[in-house]
């Protein structure tokens, strides 16, 4: 089906993760079961925060979001890679495949952007604890947040009008399992340089500005919390950062990996296998760390649970 004078495909291939029958039926288990404790995770989180009047503050307003952003991050594509597990042919048609490439992108770039606030928030919780009401009021926090939001739904869109602008004239095999832009230009027949230097400029400009935030927020934080004389004082200041340092971690090393690092030193397979925990595995990890690193909510988890025992008995 023709598109305009731009394409002449109407449905991508999906090669996904293996051609195995048996290796498919085992991942198609493993995905499920790390797709459903992501949304059940990040569900969790996000019910848990709205009913727990302790833990409506900034920092969980922001983590409320990013258990959000996960939930449609992992479903913009995880649904539907569980059912190719299943098809012989694993086939997405043209505009199911732009529009996952732009909920992709929109929803990274609002994870990079959330991660970095996060971070400013707790610059301003260890270093000026006293004024932390009056610099994080509730409609800042709301305007960071849409501001994320329309952010990242404008990068997502940019680029993919500009990806899907592209002639697809010949093969339309895609070598992943989700529709994703590297691969995407590796198949178009018209020129990709103009393309190719957007996603890079785009990419490495959202990345390292998101992450100088995040170091130099980090870097008054490490100074502030020298300052503090008592070990106890340390320690404390020292929590609230822990679980927020461990998903910055994971998130952009993998980022910086997948899409910074120059063509030479990897491949589209090599990238194929990192996307998985990417795509799948950090969503569910995030409400994990979240979680089990944070005593506010296992304190809430616990009263929520005492008063549903209590509703029971």
């Amino acid at each position: 089906m023709a598109r305009g004078n731009h394409s002449v495909v109407s449905e991508f291939i999906l090669l996904g993760l293996t051609d195995n029958p048996e290796l498919q039926a085992i991942l198609f288990g493993i995905f499920l079961v790390i797709y459903l404790a992501s949304v059940i995770g990040n569900l969790g989180m996000i019910a848990l925060i709205q009913v727990s009047p302790q833990l409506h503050t900034p920092m969980y307003c922001f983590l409320n979001h990013l258990a959000f952003v996960d939930f449609c991050f992992t479903s913009s594509v995880t649904p539907n890679t569980l059912v190719n597990f299943l098809c012989d042919v694993k086939s997405i048609t043209f505009y199911a495949c732009a529009l996952q490439v732009c909920c992709f992108i929109t929803f990274v770039v609002c994870e990079l952007y959330l991660l970095a606030i996060m971070a400013y928030d707790r610059y301003v919780a260890i270093c000026n604890p006293l004024l932390y009401i009056i610099l994080m009021p509730r409609k800042l926090c709301n305007r960071m947040i849409a501001s994320t939001y329309a952010y990242g739904f404008t990068v997502g869109l940019i680029q993919t009008v500009a990806t899907f602008h592209l002639s697809f004239c010949g093969s339309n095999v895609i070598n992943h399992f989700y529709c994703d832009d590297v691969p995407l230009v590796a198949l178009a027949c018209s020129d990709t340089h103009l393309k190719e230097l957007m996603l890079f400029i785009i990419a490495g400009f959202n990345t390292l500005c998101s992450l100088l935030l995040v170091i130099i927020s980090y870097i008054f934080i490490f100074f502030t919390i020298l300052r503090i004389h008592s070990t106890e004082g340390r320690q404390k200041a020292f929590s609230t950062c822990a679980s927020h340092l461990t998903s910055i971690t994971i998130f952009y090393g993998t980022i910086i990996f997948m899409y910074l690092l120059p063509k030479s030193s990897h491949s589209l397979n090599r990238d194929k296998f990192a996307s998985v925990f990417y795509v799948v595995v950090i969503p569910m990890l995030n409400p994990l760390i979240y979680s089990l690193r944070n005593q506010e909510v296992k304190n809430a988890l616990k009263r929520i649970i005492a008063k549903l025992c209590l509703a029971v008995k």
